[in-house]
């Protein structure tokens, strides 16, 4: 695995984006010490309603428990933003 400093990265970021394409791993680096990593993202294996089901099995994400109000419209009258547009450019 490669390894940049913080003022390299910067400097090559082309050249970095490239070699994560190739499917390397880059590590970056402040004062020495690794902060970062640049990695190829792995193809998803699953779709999201699958991956939302699995999160919530695990407690991960937790599903409302309050019911669902539908929303209303904030503004009473319409031609709001217009209104506000016009005022804003005079």
């Amino acid at each position: 695995m490669d390894e940049y400093s913080t003022y390299d990265a910067k400097a090559r970021f082309s050249e970095l984006l490239r070699k994560v394409r190739e499917g390397k791993s880059v590590t970056i680096s402040y004062h020495g010490r690794p902060v970062a990593e640049l990695r190829p993202i792995a193809p998803a294996t699953e779709d999201a309603a699958s991956r939302v089901a699995r999160l919530a099995q695990r407690g991960i994400l937790v599903r409302p428990t309050v019911r669902r109000v539908p929303l209303r419209p904030v503004a009473h009258r319409a031609g709001g933003l217009g209104r506000f547009l016009r005022d804003r450019d005079e």
